[in-house]
């Protein structure tokens, strides 16, 4: 059973379970426009928008807050969500951003090499699911070696808005030979 709000360390983020007090700092990261100005919720840095954000993950039990190891503060968040158990084990890394000051490759591949690590120690696959039209986000999984699978699927936005998601995946074997590999 995959533990989906473990404590994970690295050199340059440290990631914990999300908590109610985490909203302050949370929402000073995720307040900037410009970091969901190509993601399909592109109004997320609004306040009520982001309350119902914040509020789906803490309900679902998956999302990890991010922290500058350096520093000590707030930069971001993660999920593990839709965890399936069935055959070799798949869960969704997602729901991801930083701080803009932390874009730029290593935060980013430090947190996703944590989590990886921690997931495929006992599932079998980890799947990302992107909007199509995200292209910051897409390059960002293939820098970090997930390959596009031909799944894909709508996801409703806030707003109702139905947006084309893509599917990549990384297996236990795909990271053991990847770029983020140990």
């Amino acid at each position: 059973m995959l533990d989906r709000q473990p404590v994970l360390e690295g050199e340059h983020v440290r990631l914990r379970p999300l908590r109610e007090d985490d909203w302050d700092a949370l929402f000073a990261v995720a307040s900037d426009p410009l970091i969901w100005a190509q993601h399909p919720a592109h109004d997320r840095w609004q306040e009520p928008v982001f309350r119902a954000f914040f509020d789906d993950a803490l309900a679902n039990k998956g999302a990890l807050v991010v922290i500058d190891a350096k520093t000590g503060g707030v930069i971001g968040s993660s999920r593990f969500q839709g965890l399936d158990e069935a055959g070799r084990g798949s869960v969704e890394i997602g729901w991801t951003f930083l701080a803009r000051s932390h874009w730029g490759g290593r935060y980013n591949h430090e947190m996703k090499r944590l989590m990886l690590a921690h997931a495929l120690a006992s599932l079998g696959e980890c799947r990302f699911i992107v909007g199509e039209t995200n292209t910051r986000s897409r390059r960002a999984m293939e820098r970090i070696g997930a390959t596009l699978t031909d799944r894909r699927e709508e996801r409703i936005m806030a707003g109702g808005a139905v947006v084309p998601h893509l599917t990549y995946a990384i297996t236990r074997e795909s990271f053991a030979n990847g770029p983020l590999a140990g």
